[in-house]
């Protein structure tokens, strides 16, 4: 019986009507794109956890008097000694500041007691919660302090952190963008071997990142959803990737039946439906995943999750609706110069997965042991990650506030020059400051602005800034003062980490439940999405030990990012769960048209195994993009995820599933009828160890999809 074709009318207005659909969607999402740049923050209270001390710290002083401080250093030295002159030229451009900008009191001069550096701390509330004006005042201090002739003369502080690092965000948006598109094209180049093929999922994929991108805004505007340079950024690497990935899939399925059908129309419609369920099982699990995000403290990890699957499934439109849509539209020439013609084979030869499958299934137990081994190794890196990431590591070039916080380590190595920020009830703040200045721990306090009921304290910490004496002093001032709120800059370092952590106690069950769920519902069986969470759980310990052993060796990153085991678990569970699906829904197939257990692992192995090599390729180097970004943690997770995905496609989904599905035969579909199903001669449709002419014959993955 041939396949059932649409009405000829159909087959003709239809991929118009999408294509026409999504003009007039864009048409009316394109401004709103553009706009999400300003709501987009990245202040380090959209960073905080939600509900930690430092971050009601920096809350109360929005509601102070100016609201929240800009708070910067401005810091002169000169290696062999302050001359007379140095001294004076500091006090010169000192008064211009204070002329020129609204302070929070008089700027006095510290000096070290080696006579090498001279620090005035600068504070203005005048900005108030406005960035940009923040930003000028930072900029504008910036603009006076000047040294020259062995005099180094630089401004740091808070303010001028925060200023680094928001240009740091800003200067992303292009070159992430840009840099992501060249590399997937230059992939699908290589993969598809056609001057054509390779612009469509492109344009399809950059115009499913616009749509994603007001949409992302539109959440903002309605349910205030958090929006950050780091959130924006990820979601444009996964619309690329995994949109990438189903386009792959898509097109390697298309090309099959195109040898069989003569309409493309009809084979676009054979083809969706073939891959169809895998492609919503994928976006499923992985835009679950980031939802999970939502139950995380952290500001920064609850906004990324929808954001995040907000590009996934604006991918998964784009990719199931529009390209098809575009593909039968140009027809069979789009694949030129290969063309499949209707009727013809594809060139037999014998596939590299089908060789790694062979070599699966002759000792499958052999090969299930010594790659959990391998794995179990590599994972034991872990215990040499580097320590939490310091504020003076984050950015991978330093940046003026970095270098002006190392000269003050220099000339002031017996105490902390970043204050910790008390509030304590105005009522309360005389008692709160005596009891403060009796804190051990504490070199000097001082009672600064008062409104809306409170009072904030400046505190100065005799040890280091996040060292362990000042950590410390933190936590004594947290444990001995009733009421009194503990911030700055420190504090929030200290918060972040404990937050990360209790964070990934509640989220990792989530993601592991949420996944298991779409997984056992797509393949009817329990211990098949078992393997597959069991497999994406050993990737990602491994992909973290390789990061202990190379972040400090290889890459000079001299901390952790406390939020790396978790959005690194995330990713890697949802995305590494993708080829799995890919390859246990062909499984499925195989087995359900009659095929042995074995046999059906083997064929899906060589008819996905170039298009999971192909996808996997893809997705590890739009992340390994990160790894030229000037943000550690972004450096870190990229390099994790990438390296995890490249796990996954080479050694867990082509030896690692495959071994394990040989292995337990039939029981891996338990307990669904599958795995009580006797096996049945093939049938005409049926592959079984043989599969379609063009899919998993020798060469065939090298002909769908051209990889």
């Amino acid at each position: 019986m041939g396949p059932v074709t649409e009405p000829r009318g159909r087959r003709r207005t239809l991929p118009w009507a999408l294509v026409g659909l999504w003009v007039a969607v864009l048409a009316v999402a394109l401004p709103f794109a553009g706009q999400l740049g300003d709501v987009q923050r990245d202040r380090a209270i959209d960073y905080l956890p939600a509900s930690a001390d430092s971050t009601q710290v920096a809350e109360i002083q929005d509601r102070l008097p100016g609201g929240e401080a800009t708070e910067t250093i401005v810091v002169y030295q000169r290696d062999d000694g302050l001359t007379a002159a140095d001294r004076t030229l500091a006090r010169e451009q000192l008064a211009e500041i204070s002329d020129a900008h609204e302070l929070t009191g008089t700027p006095r001069a510290v000096p070290s007691k080696d006579g090498t550096t001279l620090m005035y701390p600068v504070a203005s509330t005048a900005p108030g919660q406005d960035e940009e004006a923040r930003n000028e005042f930072v900029n504008g201090v910036r603009d006076i302090v000047r040294g020259g002739d062995g005099l180094s003369a630089e401004v740091g502080g808070s303010g001028g952190l925060a200023v680094d690092a928001e240009e740091v965000y800003e200067s992303l948006d292009g070159p992430l963008l840009y840099t992501t598109v060249a590399v997937v094209a230059i992939l699908l180049i290589l993969i598809y071997r056609s001057p054509f093929l390779w612009l469509v999922p492109l344009i399809v994929a950059g115009l499913a990142d616009a749509l994603s991108l007001s949409v992302t805004y539109g959440l903002h505007q309605a349910f205030d959803i958090s929006v950050s340079g780091q959130s924006t950024g990820v979601m444009t690497i996964l619309v690329f990737g995994v949109g990438t990935d189903y386009a792959l899939l898509l097109v390697s399925r298309y090309r099959e039946e195109l040898r069989r059908q003569e309409r493309p129309y009809d084979a676009m419609r054979t083809a969706l439906r073939g891959c169809g369920p895998a492609i919503l099982a994928s976006s499923g699990t992985v835009s679950a995943g980031m939802l999970c995000l939502l139950a995380a403290d952290l500001n920064s990890s609850s906004g990324m999750g929808p954001t995040a699957a907000v590009g996934v499934l604006c991918a998964l439109v784009a990719m199931t609706t529009l390209l098809p849509a575009l593909l039968i539209l140009l027809g069979r020439r789009v694949f030129w110069p290969l063309v499949p013609a209707f009727g013809s084979e594809p060139k037999a030869r014998r596939s590299l997965f089908a060789a790694m499958g062979d070599s699966a299934g002759r000792r499958p137990a052999t090969v299930l042991a010594t790659g959990a081994v391998l794995l179990g190794a590599l994972a034991l890196g872990t215990f040499s990650l580097p320590g939490n990431l310091k504020q003076e590591d984050s950015f991978t070039s330093k940046p003026e506030s970095i270098s002006a916080m190392e000269s003050l380590a220099r000339g002031f190595p017996e105490q902390s020059t970043q204050p910790i920020t008390l509030l304590a009830p105005t009522g309360e703040a005389a008692a709160a400051l005596a009891e403060t200045r009796d804190t051990e721990g504490v070199r000097s306090a001082e009672q600064g602005r008062s409104g809306d009921g409170w009072t904030e304290i400046s505190v100065i910490a005799a040890g280091e800034p996040q060292s362990a004496a000042e950590t410390a002093t933190i936590e004594r001032l947290r444990s001995g003062l009733d009421g009194v709120h503990v911030g700055g800059p420190s504090a929030q370092q200290l918060d972040l980490e404990t937050t990360n952590a209790r964070d990934t106690k509640v989220i990792v069950p989530l993601v592991l439940a949420a996944v298991l769920v779409i997984l056992v519902a797509l393949l009817r069986s329990l211990v098949a999405p078992l393997i597959l969470l069991a497999a994406v759980v050993a990737v990602w310990g491994a992909a973290l030990g390789v990061g202990g052993l190379v972040f400090d060796t290889l890459l000079g990153l001299e901390g952790t990012d406390p939020g790396l085991p978790l959005l690194s678990f995330v990713f890697l569970v949802a995305l590494g769960v993708d080829y799995g699906i890919f390859l246990m829904h062909r499984m499925r197939e195989e087995s359900l048209a009659g095929a042995e257990t074995g046999a059906a692992a083997l064929t899906a192995l060589r008819t996905t195994g170039g298009v999971i090599a192909s996808a996997g390729l893809v997705l590890a180097a739009t992340f390994g993009v990160l790894l030229s970004m000037p943000l550690v943690q972004m450096v870190e997770l990229g390099f994790v995820i990438a390296l995890g995905v490249l796990l996954d496609t080479f050694l867990v989904r082509t030896y690692l599933v495959t071994s394990a599905s040989l292995a337990l035969g039939r029981k891996v579909w338990w307990p669904g009828p599958l795995s009580r199903r006797p096996a049945a001669e093939p049938g005409p449709g049926a592959t079984g160890g043989e599969p379609h002419a063009g899919e998993g014959q020798p060469g065939a993955p090298q002909e769908a999809g051209r990889t």
